[in-house]
């Protein structure tokens, strides 16, 4: 309560402010009565104390060093009752508080200071008491709005009404959940400055006015308490004085009523994205047994039995969080999972959000696959990536199915997406975003261990290559692989190692010879040619590990 208003109340009607006028605008919590010569210990920043000055009586220039201990005290005020044991205020102590802002009151003899402080305080009791009536009915008032159903938006329009200021609620990702008006450009706007790392609270206070730049918009952020630790906005457009209490306590009630159904918005909303997650689980994991069972379950996940679609799966790299508390860690994470489930409705297709395991997976519909994804989806995935870098400092990386045309197949697109992203991971970047694409022979043999690669090696081509001399060795190597590589042509494998046609038949004969197989039968000349390439990689391999070391 303002020092002004408590000075309004008829206790006050006799007494003057001889000094300090521009400090009555203080806030004043308490009034106290006290002649006692250590006074200041007993004072708490805000109180006003009102004596007789009996202990000053004979040097009334000592009320000096009080009124400046109770001004770096942070008090409130001082008021003195003169003619009784002071006849006047010294005017040393009148300079200083006119100097520092700090009111001094005097009042006169026939005062009583005992029934000054008793209206005081009832005062101030009364007030109060018709702060939290408000406030009772208020919280009352919003309550009764959930629990009959008439839902955020009719809260938050009444809100609206009774401060005569326009609100937009924004969800913690800076989404706007509802708005007493129709301008949606202001998700944007505090989305950019959270991009920017502005922080919309400072330290414990209780809300934030700021203004823009460019338009000189004043905007009033309140927080509203979430499960996440998160915030999520009250945003009150226009300014909100922190003088106001009445109006604060009515916006306070709306905040923790909204507090309170976000919670019970999230417990189910946990709920179904639980069911949800199962599902899919179960869905790709094969565990249902009849088709139909399947397609009925989607239903009701907006998934529809004909269907193209595009599965893509994204995998966040936590690596910088491993060292965080488990509950921290759990937290964050769910807190980027809702961000995503939030992006989902920007996505530029009709799409549905899972999460298995660490993968969050998303089934988008498509009707050009190869147009949309060049002009849409890669620059959706992207601005995701961006965003995450940019608030989260963490980065998330896509792997992006072939196309499948029915419900049903897409377990098997869920495998390609996985595929894509194994694939995107050994190429070393991060982040990234990969296209699935059938692996060549190559990629596949690099799947299997070294050590069962070389035990296929030496199992085809031991004999040949331990009945040679190192040098004759290579010429017979070389000769079955050329032979091979021009699917067993012998004179175009003499044209290409440049001998005669007989020399080639010569060192083939030998081949089958040490081998004990002909180079006519297709299993022979196919192991022969795996042996080869198999050959090839692992040369390959001892190169790169030569070039680690």
């Amino acid at each position: 309560m303002k020092l002004a208003e408590v000075l309004k109340n008829s206790a006050f009607e006799s007494v003057s402010v001889i000094a300090g006028h521009s400090g009555l605008d203080k806030e004043m919590k308490n009034i106290t009565m006290m002649d006692a010569p250590d006074i200041i210990e007993y004072l708490h920043p805000n109180d006003f104390l009102v004596t007789t000055a009996y202990h000053f009586k004979d040097n009334p220039l000592k009320l000096l060093p009080l009124i400046e201990s109770m001004h770096q005290q942070e008090c409130a005020a001082l008021g003195i009752k003169t003619q009784r044991f002071i006849n006047s205020i010294p005017i040393e102590v009148i300079e200083f508080a006119n100097m520092h802002n700090f009111p001094l009151v005097e009042i006169p003899l026939e005062t009583s200071l005992g029934e000054m402080v008793n209206a005081t305080l009832n005062f101030m009791l009364s007030q109060r008491t018709a702060e939290l009536t408000t406030a009772f009915e208020t919280h009352r008032r919003f309550t009764q709005y959930i629990l009959k159903g008439k839902g955020w938006k009719r809260l938050v329009e009444d809100l609206s009404h009774m401060i005569g200021k326009r609100i937009v609620l924004l969800d913690a990702h800076f989404q706007v959940h509802t708005s007493s008006y129709t301008r949606q450009s202001i998700s944007k706007f505090f989305i950019e400055l959270h991009g920017k790392g502005f922080e919309f609270l400072l330290g414990n206070s209780l809300y934030t006015c700021f203004t823009t730049r460019n338009t000189e918009e004043v905007f009033s952020v309140f927080p509203i308490h979430t499960h996440m630790g998160k915030p999520a906005y009250l945003i009150v457009l226009g300014e909100i004085s922190f003088e106001d209490q009445r109006l604060l306590l009515t916006i306070e009630q709306a905040t923790n009523v909204l507090s309170f159904e976000l919670m019970r918005e999230n417990t189910v909303k946990q709920y179904t994205r639980r069911a949800r997650n199962e599902f899919f689980a179960h869905f790709v994991e094969g565990k249902f047994t009849f088709p139909e069972e399947i397609e009925n379950r989607a239903r009701e996940f907006s998934l529809k039995k004909e269907q193209t679609s595009i599965i893509i799966i994204g995998k966040m790299n936590t690596l910088n969080m491993a060292q965080r508390p488990f509950s921290k860690y759990s937290v964050e994470i769910d807190y980027m999972y809702e961000f995503l489930e939030s992006e989902i409705t920007k996505a530029p297709y009709p799409s549905q959000l899972f999460v298995k395991e660490d993968h969050c997976i998303i089934i988008m519909s498509v009707s050009q696959p190869t147009y949309e994804m060049e002009q849409h989806i890669l620059p959706y995935l992207k601005d995701i990536q961006t965003y995450m870098e940019n608030i989260f400092k963490i980065s998330i990386s896509f792997g992006v199915s072939n196309v499948c045309q029915r419900l049903l197949h897409i377990p098997n697109a869920y495998k390609e997406g996985l595929s894509a992203l194994h694939t995107g991971q050994l190429s070393g970047n991060t982040p990234f975003i990969q296209l699935h694409r059938p692996k060549d022979v190559s990629e596949m043999l690099r799947i299997i261990p070294t050590k069962d690669l070389q035990e296929f090696y030496q199992h085809v081509l031991l004999e040949l290559t331990n009945h040679q001399h190192q040098e004759e060795e290579q010429i017979l190597l070389n000769t079955l692989a050329v032979y091979l590589e021009t699917h067993c042509q012998i004179s175009e494998t003499a044209k290409r190692l440049y001998v005669h046609r007989n020399t080639v038949i010569y060192r083939l004969e030998k081949c089958e010879e040490i081998l004990g197989k002909s180079l006519k039968d297709p299993d022979t000349t196919f192991h022969l040619r795996l042996a080869l390439r198999i050959k090839s990689l692992l040369q390959t391999n001892d190169r790169k590990t030569e070039w680690t070391i």
